[in-house]
């Protein structure tokens, strides 16, 4: 799709939608049990963190349909996020954003009862395909959540690195050193802490702690960011440095942002995705295409009634 194209998908229930329906069989989850070769993770080469920035990456995820035990929360969402570029997810509570957006690296499974179906694609590869690790889709698809999650005791350097000792990857403490202070300047926070390295990482600001969490999501060299809200407990000042840090970010990895704020989606995004759950229907996609074009003159009339506050 174009920058410059709008898309309507069908709502749930329309009578095409029905037609084009894929019923898999709703008690038989698609996640594969983890193996014990998951949790091994070979050594890094030589040059692990290299100046150059990583290939990009698209996320494509292809007819969604999604459970938790026998209520249905998401119906054949397709969604195209591009390499490069910030995708905001926008829609009223209930309508399965956040739920969609675990789903893109796998966290959904995480419930005992949740189960679906569909595939997501990273450059092409499935991500649930049975023969790939789920060490390798965790560490490609990153995840920042709404309220920052830091190590409290754990100091500002231990928590950047977690991420690898969480993966099993080892480093010299040269490489280390030079992941930190890449990871926390990629995050817009090294030269604030550089001097404090060693204090731990509860004793910073909230909005401090959230761009730590994203310096240790970044450690890892993921391909793709998924953010969860990462701004609705900050302060204005605080939103607008974690907002041009996602804006320097979008060189390196590709990102994925859940947001009810529409002038933030505005701000920070190329391309935006409405999502809609009503009349208890599950959450489906109505429009995405092009941010501008979403919120200038939109397709859906659903669709201009949110962006413009008249629901939601």
């Amino acid at each position: 799709m174009s920058d410059d194209t709008t898309t309507v998908l069908p709502a749930a229930g329309d009578a095409q939608g029905r037609r084009a329906r894929r019923e898999p069989a709703p008690a038989t989850p698609v996640f594969p049990a983890p193996l014990e070769g998951d949790l091994t993770v070979p050594a890094l080469p030589r040059d692990p963190f290299p100046d150059l920035p990583p290939d990009l990456a698209t996320l494509d995820a292809r007819g969604i349909t999604a459970w938790f035990g026998d209520h249905q929360v998401l119906d054949r969402v397709s969604l195209t996020m591009p390499a490069g570029q910030v995708t905001a997810l926008i829609g009223p509570s209930g309508c399965g954003k956040s739920t969609f957006l675990r789903i893109l690296n796998r966290m959904h499974e995480l419930v005992p009862s949740a189960s679906l179906a569909g595939e997501v694609l990273l450059d092409g590869v499935d991500i649930y395909d049975t023969a790939r690790k789920l060490t390798d889709a965790r560490r490609d698809i990153g995840m920042v959540f709404q309220k920052p999650n830091p190590f409290p005791a754990m100091s500002i350097y231990d928590n950047v690195i977690a991420g690898l000792r969480l993966t099993g990857v080892r480093a010299s403490r040269d490489e280390k050193d030079h992941l930190v202070e890449r990871s926390l300047a990629s995050a817009g926070l090294w030269k604030e802490v550089k001097d404090r390295l060693r204090q731990p990482g509860g004793g910073l600001s909230g909005g401090q702690q959230q761009r730590l969490c994203i310096a240790r999501s970044l450690a890892v060299k993921p391909k793709v960011l998924l953010m969860d809200e990462p701004c609705s407990a900050l302060d204005p000042t605080s939103t607008r440095v974690i907002e041009e840090t996602m804006g320097e970010l979008q060189k390196e990895v590709t990102i994925v942002i859940v947001t009810h704020n529409m002038q933030q989606a505005q701000r920070v995004s190329q391309q935006c995705a409405f999502f809609l759950a009503s009349q208890g229907q599950p959450g489906h996609i109505v429009e995405h295409g092009d941010t501008a074009a979403m919120f200038d003159s939109p397709i859906d009339p659903r669709t201009y009634d949110y962006v413009n506050g008249r629901f939601g």
